[in-house]
This record gives C-alpha cells, sequence and structure tokens, in this order.
C-alpha cells in the first residue's frame, strides 16, 4: 500500500459514494462494508452511539448494527467496482456470511468479478468477529468451528484460481491460550491466509443513560460492541501477541481506537503492517486518513525514521532508565481552573476597596 493506513469495515463504507471517497483521500486502500449474501436493513436503530472519554482521549462508540449492507452482489457490481478503481486504490471486498454456506457462494461470485474485471478486486477480507447477529456465535472465539470454516474457504477451486488474497478478521483475545490456539489454526494455512486484521469491537458490552435510566442503544438489550479509544490497549496487545505467534509471512492490520498519528504509530511499533480506521472516520468522515497519516510523518521525521520498516514490530521492553513521561492529569476544574493572578488580584482589590470607602466615611 502506498499509505498504510485505510478504512475498517464498518460505519461510511456501505454505499459507492462512502467508498469512492475514501478512495480519494490518502488512504492506502478502499474496503467494503461486511456483505451477506443477500440485502440487509440490520438491527433496530439507535444502535450506534457516540461515547465520550474524557478530555485527552479518542471518542469510543457502542454498536450493535446486525450487518446492515447492500448485499454481495452490490459490492462487486460494475457501478461500485468502476467507482473505486476511478480513484487509484486497491479494493478489498469483505464477507460476513451467515452461514459456512453462505461465505462459499460469496467466494464464487467474486473469483467470478474478479475475472469479470481484472484488476479491479485486490483482495477478500473474511470476517470471522462479528458479535452482534443475535443467535449467532462469534467464529473467531469458537476455534473447532474457525479452523472448519477456513478448510472449507481454503477448498474452494474457484476462489483459489484467482489468486486473491484472504484477510481474515478476528475477535480480540484475553487470554494466552486463546492467541496460541487461533495462531497454530491460521498458520497451517501460512502461504493462502495473507493477512490478519485485529481486532474486531469488544463484544457484550453495555452503556447505560443516568437520566433515563436506560440502554443507550435499542438492539439486544442494549448490548453491543465496544470501539474507539477504549479498545486501543487491547488492540496493542493483540497486535502485539499475534506477531509473536504468527508465521512470517502472514501480515497484520491492526484496528482498534486509531484517531491520530500516535495511534497508528503505536500499533505499528507493536508490529502491524496497516492500520484501519473505524470510529474517527464515523465521526471525522475521510479526512481522517489525511490527518492521521500527517501525524505519523511528523512524528517519524522527528525520529529520524525514513520508513515504516525502521520501527515495526520493534516494541522495547520497559527500561528504569528511560522512562516513559507521565502524562500530565486534567484539574478536576477542567478547563475552568482560574490562572494564579485571580487568588492574588482578588483579595488586594476588596482591601483596597474597603480603605477608600473607610477615608470617604472619614471625610464625612
Amino acid at each position: 500500500l502506498e499509505c498504510a493506513i485505510y478504512n475498517a469495515s464498518g460505519p461510511k463504507s456501505g454505499h459507492v459514494s462512502d467508498l469512492v471517497n475514501v478512495g480519494k483521500s490518502c488512504a492506502g486502500a478502499v474496503l467494503s462494508k461486511s456483505a451477506t449474501l443477500v440485502k440487509q436493513s440490520g438491527n433496530p436503530l439507535p444502535r450506534l452511539k457516540k461515547i465520550s472519554l474524557g478530555q485527552g482521549l479518542a471518542q469510543g462508540s457502542i454498536n450493535s448494527e446486525g450487518l446492515p449492507n447492500a448485499g454481495i452482489d452490490y459490492y462487486i457490481s460494475p457501478s461500485v467496482l468502476e467507482g473505486v478503481a476511478q480513484t487509484g486504490k486497491p479494493y478489498i471486498v469483505s464477507l460476513s456470511g451467515l452461514t459456512m454456506e453462505d461465505n462459499v457462494e460469496m467466494l464464487g461470485r467474486i473469483a467470478t468479478a474478479a475475472a469479470e474485471s481484472p484488476g479491479k478486486i485486490h483482495a477478500v477480507e473474511l470476517n470471522l468477529a462479528c458479535p452482534n447477529i443475535p443467535g449467532k456465535p462469534t467464529v473467531a472465539l469458537d476455534f473447532e468451528q474457525m479452523a472448519a470454516v477456513l478448510e472449507l474457504v481454503l477448498a474452494h477451486k474457484g476462489f483459489a484460481s484467482s489468486g486473491l488474497p484472504l484477510g481474515i478478521k478476528l475477535a480480540p483475545y484475553f487470554d494466552g491460550p486463546h492467541f496460541d490456539q487461533a495462531a497454530a489454526i491460521i498458520n497451517k494455512h501460512a502461504g493462502r491466509i495473507a493477512y490478519v486484521v485485529t481486532m474486531n469491537t469488544i463484544g457484550n458490552c453495555l452503556t447505560v443513560d443516568t437520566e433515563t435510566e436506560s440502554a443507550t442503544i435499542a438492539p439486544k438489550g442494549g448490548f453491543g460492541g465496544l470501539a474507539g479509544g477504549f479498545a486501543k490497549p487491547i488492540a496493542l496487545a493483540n497486535v502485539a501477541q499475534l506477531r509473536k505467534r504468527l508465521a512470517d509471512q502472514i501480515d497484520i492490520v491492526g484496528v482498534g481506537g486509531v484517531a491520530s498519528g500516535d495511534d497508528a504509530f503505536q500499533l505499528i511499533l507493536c508490529g502491524a503492517k496497516a492500520v484501519q480506521v473505524a470510529t474517527t472516520h464515523w465521526l471525522e468522515g475521510p479526512d481522517c486518513f489525511d490527518r492521521i497519516a500527517h501525524e505519523l510523518s511528523a512524528i517519524m521525521a522527528r525520529k529520524g525514521y525514513t520508513s515504516l520498516d525502521d520501527f515495526r514490530g520493534k516494541l522495547k521492553p520497559y527500561d528504569k532508565n528511560n522512562k516513559p513521561k507521565e502524562p500530565k492529569e486534567p484539574s478536576a476544574a477542567g478547563s475552568m481552573r482560574l490562572p494564579t493572578w485571580v487568588f492574588v488580584s482578588v483579595p488586594i482589590l476588596m482591601l483596597v476597596s474597603i480603605l477608600i470607602g473607610l477615608l470617604l466615611v472619614g471625610r464625612k
């Protein structure tokens, strides 16, 4: 990719106009909304909510969208393929079939579209991590099912003959044995799986409004996937842990809480080949890719790096002789804190006023 930053599959990736807008930015690639076999309207509204994290932190979000999308045929239609192709950016199609059979059918259709429109589909991202389909398990957390899905997908002769790279999107992991199991399954297909995207939202979270005493989104009793600034420390860990375990030829794309060049730098430092942006793209629009890329370039210049490879995967252990600078904590009063001169000047002015009053009384 010419730029290591591009959009995640999520809000503002469902229509050709959204995809073209991403392509016109400096984003390195264009990723479609996760497609199902047929069009879906998704869960009831409201299903996506902004969450403020406080001063100096990236914004967060919670969602239970239920995979609203226009269906696979739309995302591989001539109008979409040509629209993205005109931007000059690589186009990646995201899949999230409701059944294994759906995924196999969609792969066949993608292979056909790629043959009919050479050079207009560059990769496929298989979403194994969506936690917001009612009654459906998260494939990436069910390792037996995950292994079966990958075996079936990679056995698809039509897709294999297309030569399109395959990426898989994973749910967040928290325990060492889970990283071990996931990596072992994926490494069996090194050479066929080109990259791993980590991570999806943190599933089954809940946000509550005190005034209304209710959940903040409608579907599933208010439970949804948490994203944005909350997710970054977990995303950093997932990138670093998987980079230690995955075969070298399998790249990692980091996603989770990227709102600045600093966030992108940290994910790359942990081993990411590229970085996706979701919540910030939803809040800011495609201009965020230019801003984040510019900020990343500024950090690299300040540190003397001329290539991402200069620091990719080179996270250092904590060193007591090179301690990180402690961030300044915002005051309890925040931006309402008064400057010191106010506390000095006010008593002096009061004293002067009293003295003048006494002088005036004395003259009378």
